[in-house]
């Protein structure tokens, strides 16, 4: 597995992480015994980067990864978790006393004194764009509650307000061949200004995994059926904004475009990790195959074109056409 620098922390990370939203049951219900096994098998297959959020499961994902390290001291695992949704996302609860509330919850559930990574998880943009939000953060990390900040965002504007700002390690951005946006402007600048990026929903909440069809259902309490025209929570964030069956269609197209023994979530993960500017994928998983084989797809980044017969540059220029034709217009112009 690949281990690449996290912004100007010192610490590495690696080329796929691991996203632990599925571990709080918030996509339908997962044992802890389920949950401790996703864990152990990302980890046995080289992940080093698990991100979490305080709200996930109402903080019950951050309370397993806490029991999961403890219990392997000298770990190596850099967990990144996020605030700021406990409230309504309102720029008036985005205020020093809320966010140390909020990191000594987070402590708390995670068993450790300093939060290796704290990312304000999906602000307005006036918290983003305002000087006193990093006040409040560089006092966090002055008085050792958090080693590190950084910053979850829906939109490329707001990724980029927040590269702008010296002391951000990260920016987390939805980043997926249904979400090439960050392409254009976000990934540059990241690179340019030594700010990791972390690639969110990378498979399109399961439409990139190359299962679905039209009939496809899901649970009633999994946000892939109460989420898809932004009931809950900004819209982009199911299947990345894209209409179902249209998603259907493209996945499709792009599974055509691979050789024969690459699956088409391998091709994404892999294809994401590529691009420059990209620190690490952080796709979710819900049992203990789709943790080794979201793991198993950084093999295709080395040495691509001798696995199984896959072109990164191909499958490139797939992704293109693809979103050019089915895409672009509906999802380009809104995040």
């Amino acid at each position: 597995m690949q281990q690449r620098a996290l912004g100007r922390t010192g610490r590495s990370v690696s080329a796929i992480g691991l996203g632990t939203w599925q571990l709080g049951a918030d996509w339908g219900a997962v044992t802890e015994e389920d949950a401790t096994a996703v864990l152990a098998a990302s980890v046995d297959e080289g992940v080093t980067l698990f991100d979490t959020a305080d709200v996930y499961g109402d903080g019950r994902s951050e309370s397993l990864i806490g029991r999961f390290l403890a219990a392997r001291p000298g770990h190596g695992i850099t967990v990144a978790t996020k605030m700021g949704r406990r409230l309504a996302q309102e720029p008036e609860n985005y205020t020093p006393e809320n966010f140390r509330a909020w990191t000594e919850r987070s402590r708390a559930n995670l068993g450790v004194d300093t939060l290796d990574l704290v990312q304000l998880h999906c602000p307005p943009t006036a918290v983003i764009e305002d000087d006193a939000t990093y006040d409040a953060l560089d006092a966090l990390v002055a008085d050792g509650a958090i080693a590190a900040y950084g910053v979850s965002v829906e939109t490329t504007a707001q990724a980029l307000a927040a590269i702008a700002r010296p002391n951000v390690t990260n920016v987390q951005i939805i980043f997926n061949p249904f979400r090439l946006k960050p392409l254009d402007d976000v990934l540059p600048a990241a690179e340019a200004a030594g700010v990791a990026i972390f690639a969110r929903v990378p498979l399109a909440s399961g439409l990139l995994s190359g299962k679905y069809t039209a009939q496809t259902t899901f649970a009633a309490d999994d946000h892939r059926t109460y989420n898809r025209h932004g009931e809950a929570f900004d819209r982009g964030e199911t299947f990345s904004g894209v209409d179902f069956e249209t998603g259907i269609r493209a996945a499709d197209e792009l599974s055509e475009a691979l050789p024969a023994g690459v699956s088409l979530p391998a091709a994404t993960l892999a294809w994401i990790a590529s691009r420059p500017g990209v620190t690490s994928v952080i796709p979710g998983a819900r049992n203990v195959s789709q943790a080794r084989s979201n793991a198993a797809a950084a093999a295709l980044l080395d040495d691509a074109v001798d696995k199984g017969g896959f072109d990164l540059a191909a499958f490139d220029r797939a992704v293109h056409d693809v979103y050019d034709r089915d895409l672009r217009a509906v999802i380009h112009p809104l995040w």
